[in-house]
This record gives structure tokens, sequence and C-alpha cells, in this order.
């Protein structure tokens, strides 16, 4: 039998930051959260540069890449947006 370790051994985060310069949010994927994170605030990714500060509102992890690029696709598009908006519309409201 398998030790449950083993399962996370590779992680993938969909994550969500918030733009508390434009109001805007961003949804995108990535292996090292953190890290990631890091270069946002850093303004070394070029989606988000003109959007800093950036607060992180959510993220999902997922243990299969493919999965977290099905969800990443859903969340973009027009109606995993507005389900976004509705499940946040708390956090949204307070920032």
């Amino acid at each position: 039998m398998k030790e449950t370790s083993d399962v996370s051994k590779m992680r993938f985060y969909v994550y969500i930051p918030y733009s508390l310069r434009d109001n805007g949010f961003y949804i995108s994927l990535t292996y090292n959260l953190k890290r990631r994170l890091l270069e946002h605030s850093h303004r070394m990714v070029d989606a988000t540069k003109t959007g800093v500060p950036l607060k992180l509102i959510h993220y999902e992890y997922f243990i299969n890449l493919e999965d977290a690029k099905a969800r990443e696709r859903f969340l973009k598009s027009g109606y995993g947006r507005k389900q976004l908006k509705e499940i946040l519309k708390r956090t949204l409201q307070k920032i």
C-alpha cells in the first residue's frame, strides 16, 4: 500500500490575486505558490505588474496538473468568473 505522502509530492495551485490598484482579479496556475506571489509583488509578472499591490483572495490545491489546468480554464470562462464573483462576494466587498 502506498503511503499517502506519495500523493502530495507534486502540487499545483490555481490562485487568484486581487489588484488593489485596478480592482480586478487575475486567475493563474503555479506549482510554487509562495515563489509566484513574491514574483507578483516584485513586479516580475507582466500580466500583473501594473496592478500591484495584490492581495491573494483565493487558491485551490491539486495533485494532478490536468485537473488544475481544467479548473483554471473554467474559472477564466464567463461562467467561471461569474461563479467566482458570487462565491467571493463578501471577500470582494471587504477589500
